[in-house]
């Protein structure tokens, strides 16, 4: 990776400060592929060359995993593979790694508002790690994690072999959703299942003082979404009266909207 490109800062920047000293092992390289071709040609050449390989989607992991190691290492980054196809016959999307869970719900999100994805809701996480990861999200109580919802896979292995579920078999098919991916290979594309939400969802966020008579009071602030502005306000009447929610406490908007809100 050269410094003259324009992406250079940020690929070279750390998101979590606790890594970003100069104690930590910086990579040898920094390989930006552009295609499958490029990424199995990072493959073989780090395991011919003797260096580790770390793979990074939006390098948001805790523990620095995808840019941190105490052996000589490339680190292969996914920021340009951001392709993502919606297939709204089969309520499915094909979508490279390197792209963020904003942009799926952005995509999703202009083809239908009665679609959405499973996953977390911060927009600069990538797809390749929050779901090789688990990807816990709002959604989950009903329709599971992200990983539940992959249905394929293209990965490509230390030998830079090309596999897609079929190829590489059911065992390492669950182990890439969920038990990190990046320990088996480099995921290039997910394919997801998308569910089904209501067109229209209720937002509302309400601030009430507990215990007003209690020289310290602490201040509640619960923040839900759920069907339509009616609905929602016969069952927080019936189950949480407590809350007092108003008709000016709601708004009625799109999933994706609430998603960013």
């Amino acid at each position: 990776m050269l410094a003259k490109l324009p992406t250079y800062t940020g690929i070279i920047s750390i998101h979590n400060a606790r890594f970003n000293n100069s104690n930590i092992p910086k990579p040898h390289y920094i390989i930006v592929p552009e295609n499958k071709e490029q990424v199995r040609a990072a493959m073989i050449c780090c395991k011919s060359s003797g260096f580790e390989t770390r793979i990074r989607s939006g390098g948001h992991d805790y523990e620095g995993l995808p840019y941190i190691s105490y052996k000589p290492f490339c680190l292969v980054d996914r920021s340009s593979l951001r392709k993502i196809d919606i297939d709204m016959q089969e309520k499915t999307a094909w979508i490279e790694t390197g792209a963020t869970l904003g942009e799926l719900y952005y995509n999703i999100a202009n083809k239908s508002n009665t679609l959405d994805f499973p996953a977390g809701t911060c927009p600069s996480v990538g797809v390749g790690g929050h779901i090789s990861g688990d990807g816990q999200g709002p959604l989950m109580r009903k329709h599971g994690l992200a990983a539940d919802n992959v249905l394929d896979a293209i990965i490509i292995n230390v030998n830079g072999t090309i596999l897609n579920r079929r190829g590489m078999g059911e065992d390492l098919f669950l182990a890439i959703r969920g038990g990190g991916a990046a320990s088996f290979g480099v995921v290039l594309s997910w394919k997801l299942r998308l569910v089904e939400v209501p067109p229209v969802v209720t937002l509302f966020t309400v601030a009430r003082t507990a215990c007003p008579k209690m020289a310290n009071t602490s201040k509640g602030n619960p923040r839900g979404a759920f069907r339509t502005r009616r609905h929602l306000q016969r069952l927080m009447t019936r189950k949480f009266p407590e809350v007092n929610l108003t008709t000016k406490d709601c708004q009625e908007m799109s999933w994706i909207n609430q998603q960013s809100g």
